[in-house]
């Protein structure tokens, strides 16, 4: 069940460079417990979208089962939807993605969607480096049924009514990192101010772009007990630098040593200030995989921007399809004949 915004807005929105609002980027009224995660990360996606002028029509929201697959009905109510079976969600974006490479896809998923019923299909999608934004919003557990653990919950910790759980934890960055994702961050709900900056980095990368959100289930796991509450991620967060995004345009170059900050101005004339871990580079793998195992021995949590690679093939590349969306190509082009066709079977033989 869903609910309908009131039409009503300030007349004086501010408005991007398609002169849309917020308003346009918006969704149905959640029906999430108050203080849900979820509820932050869905309007960190809205204000990416509109900060980076996407036209609505061009996105297609692609999520699971689960309280995070709910969460596309809440954003971007003018975009493409499919709300597909559990675990299934990166099988659906490679058949709609193959079809049409015109649209931006973003898929959101949960713990429990993609680190058990769907571990499969997250890793073949993967290392095919297909061209979308995957959020996974992790909380620990199966909100949707009651709060059991999921294969995320660390060692130890337990939801409200639960035992500790004694199995370890699968670290989804860690396993992307592993499979080829090409852009892998992580963050949490709470932090706007990280995440908005992410997802856009995201959206502007060729390939497959993962973020993992700490998001807290208010209702059955945001306890002292659990490593996915409110209190322990504010209190255990370890960011790897401070975050923005820069779209496209003349190159902004900044040389500093790593261990130190550099202020930047960008072309808007505004200016952030850039520290640079000296624990590694973000386009080193290896060194993002031992990043999250030493903070993770420490009993902190990673967030920020862990890897990516500029230089990524995305699946189309891969593949040598075709510029022009499947779905574009008429009858002559799909089947061009029985000659060209014999053609093609020779040059196999």
């Amino acid at each position: 069940m869903s609910y309908v915004r009131p039409e009503f807005r300030h007349p004086r929105l501010p408005a991007n460079e398609l002169g849309f609002t917020r308003k346009d980027y918006e969704g149905a009224l959640s029906t999430l417990c108050a203080g849900c995660g979820h509820d932050s990360v869905s309007a960190a996606i809205i204000e990416a979208c509109f900060d980076l002028a996407i036209e609505p029509h061009r996105v297609a929201k692609i999520s699971g089962i689960g309280c995070s697959s709910k969460t596309p009905t809440y954003f971007l109510g003018n975009s493409h939807g499919f709300n597909s079976v559990h675990g299934r969600m990166p099988s659906v974006a490679t058949g709609a993605n193959l079809a049409n490479r015109e649209m931006i896809y973003i898929g959101v998923s949960g713990d429990g969607d993609t680190a058990s019923i769907g571990l499969g299909q997250f890793a073949h999608a993967t290392r095919r480096n297909l061209n979308m934004v995957y959020v996974v919003e992790n909380n620990g557990c199966y909100g949707l049924t009651k709060g059991q653990d999921s294969a995320t919950a660390d060692v130890g910790s337990a939801s409200k009514k639960g035992d500790p759980n004694p199995y370890e934890a699968i670290d989804l960055c860690a396993l992307a990192l592993q499979l080829g994702a090409t852009y892998v961050g992580r963050s949490f709900s709470g932090d706007k101010a990280q995440l908005v900056p992410l997802i856009k980095g995201a959206l502007a990368h060729s390939g497959f772009a993962f973020i993992d959100v700490i998001s807290p289930c208010v209702t059955f796991n945001d306890n002292p007990r659990s490593t996915k509450s409110y209190d322990f991620v504010r209190d255990h967060m370890e960011a790897t630098g401070k975050l923005d995004f820069v779209p496209v345009r003349k190159e902004i170059t900044a040389d500093y040593e790593p261990g130190y900050t550099q202020e930047v101005t960008l072309h808007d004339g505004s200016v952030i200030h850039l520290y640079k871990s000296a624990d590694g580079s973000v386009r080193d793998r290896d060194s993002a995989l031992r990043a999250i195992a030493a903070h993770k021995r420490q009993g902190r949590i990673l967030t920020g921007l862990l890897y990516v690679d500029p230089d990524s093939q995305e699946l189309h590349r891969t593949l040598g399809t075709v510029k022009t969306a499947l779905r574009d190509l008429d009858a002559a082009d799909l089947c061009p004949g029985g000659k060209i066709l014999e053609n093609i079977n020779n040059s196999f033989r």
